[in-house]
C-alpha cells in the first residue's frame, strides 16, 4: 500500500497539493499551501515535506516552476485512501432526474441523456457505454424488402434497443414467402436470447413446414444465423455514446495540438473508448483509473471513472473521461448517482 509510505503530515500535505492543482492547474508552492490551507506548519516545513514526497514519487517538480505537481502514483493514494466524497447536493440530483428523465425510454435515448448530462454537470467527457446484448432477449423481428435482391431484418429486443441486419438474396422472393418465413422466426425465436438464438438456430429451423418459395430464405438462416444475430460484438465500437468533448478544449491539458489531436481521433474512432470500458464492464461499484494505468489504450495525463448500471440482466457502464487533475469528489458523487438513476429508468 502506497500510503503506508507517508506520515501523517506527508499525507496531509500531499493533499492540499492535489486540492490546489485540481483547482488552479498551477503547481502548488509551499507558502501558496501555507496561506491556503491552514496546515499549522511553516513554508520551510511544507517546503522540505514537499521535497520528500517527490523522492518517493508523489509529486515531481516542472523545470519553469518552484511548485510541484502530482504523479499518478500521488491521484491513486487520494483516490483510494485520502479524499472524502462530497453527498451530491439536492440541485445536482433534481438536474439530472430531470434531464435524463425526459424524453423516449429506449437505452440508447436514454445513454445519449444521461452522459451530456453527465459531462456537463462534471466539465469533463460523458461517456456511456450500451450493454452487451448477447443475453438481451428478442421480442420480435421483422423482414422488410429493400430491393428485389436485398432485405433488411429488423430486430427489436428486450428494453427498446432495435438492430437492422441487411440480408443478400439471389433472386425476388415472394410477399407471401417473406410473410411465412418472418411468422415461423418469430413463433421460434421469440422470447430466446440472442447467445440462445445463435446456438440452437439450426435445430430449431430444421424441420420447419413453410410453403413454396420460402427454402431460400430459410436456408440463408440456417446457413448465416450465427453471424445474423451476432449483434453484440465486444469491441463495437458504435455501442459508445459520449457527450462533449469540446468541453475538453478549454482545459489546458489539451493546450498542445498533439493532445487535442489524439482527443480528437478518440473521439472520432470510439475504438479505443469501445475496448477500455468493455473491460469494466464486469466490476461492481466505481471504478477509477489513471495516467499510465491504461496502458497503451489512452493517452497520457487521463483519468477514466466509471460505475456499473443495470438494465434487467444486462449491464454496461457510465462515466467521464478526463485529465487526472479532476475534481474527483464530486465526480465521483456525480458518477454514482448518475449510474443509479440510469438503471433505476432502465428498470
Amino acid at each position: 500500500m502506497a500510503s503506508a509510505e507517508l506520515n501523517e503530515r506527508e499525507r496531509s500535505i500531499l493533499t492540499a497539493v492535489i486540492r490546489s492543482y485540481v483547482e488552479t492547474a498551477e503547481p502548488a508552492g509551499s507558502r501558496t499551501l501555507s496561506r491556503r490551507f491552514g496546515l499549522g506548519v511553516s513554508p520551510a516545513t511544507i517546503r522540505n515535506t514537499m521535497s520528500d514526497l517527490e523522492e518517493k514519487g508523489f509529486l515531481f517538480h516542472p523545470h519553469t516552476s518552484a511548485g510541484r505537481v502530482p504523479t499518478d502514483k500521488a491521484y491513486r493514494v487520494y483516490v483510494d485512501e485520502l479524499l472524502q466524497i462530497v453527498p451530491l447536493g439536492n440541485s445536482d440530483r433534481l438536474r439530472l432526474a430531470d434531464e435524463i428523465g425526459a424524453g423516449g425510454s429506449a437505452i440508447e435515448s436514454i445513454l445519449r441523456r444521461a452522459a451530456q448530462s453527465l459531462g456537463v454537470l462534471t466539465q469533463e467527457l460523458g461517456v456511456a457505454l450500451g450493454p452487451r446484448l448477447d443475453q438481451t432477449i428478442l421480442e420480435k423481428l421483422e423482414i422488410v424488402r429493400l430491393t428485389a435482391a436485398k432485405l433488411i431484418l429488423v430486430l427489436t429486443l428486450r428494453g427498446g434497443t432495435v438492430r437492422t441486419i441487411f440480408i443478400e438474396v439471389a433472386g425476388e422472393i415472394a410477399d407471401h414467402a417473406l410473410a411465412e418465413v418472418q411468422l415461423v422466426l418469430n413463433e421460434r425465436l421469440g422470447g430466446l436470447s440472442l447467445a440462445d438464438i445463435r446456438a440452437s438456430l439450426g435445430a430449431r429451423l430444421r424441420d420447419a413446414n413453410t410453403g413454396s418459395g420460402t427454402t431460400e430464405l430459410l436456408n440463408i438462416f440456417l446457413q448465416e444465423g450465427e453471424q445474423l444475430f451476432d449483434v453484440a460484438a465486444p469491441t463495437v465500437s458504435d455501442s459508445v455514446v459520449l457527450g462533449q468533448a469540446s468541453l475538453l478544449a478549454d482545459k489546458p491539458e489539451f493546450a498542445s495540438g498533439d493532445q487535442m489531436r489524439r482527443l480528437i481521433e478518440l473521439t472520432e474512432t470510439r475504438t479505443e473508448i469501445a475496448t477500455l470500458l468493455r473491460s469494466r464492464n464486469a466490476g461492481s461499484g466505481v471504478q477509477i483509473t489513471i495516467g499510465n494505468e491504461h496502458g497503451a489504450s489512452l493517452p497520457g495525463g487521463l483519468t477514466v471513472i466509471t460505475a456499473e448500471y443495470k438494465a434487467g440482466g444486462l449491464a454496461g457502464v457510465i462515466g467521464v473521461i478526463g485529465p487526472t487533475r479532476m475534481p474527483y469528489d464530486k465526480v465521483i458523487a456525480l458518477v454514482t448517482h448518475t449510474s443509479s438513476l440510469v438503471t433505476e429508468l432502465l428498470g
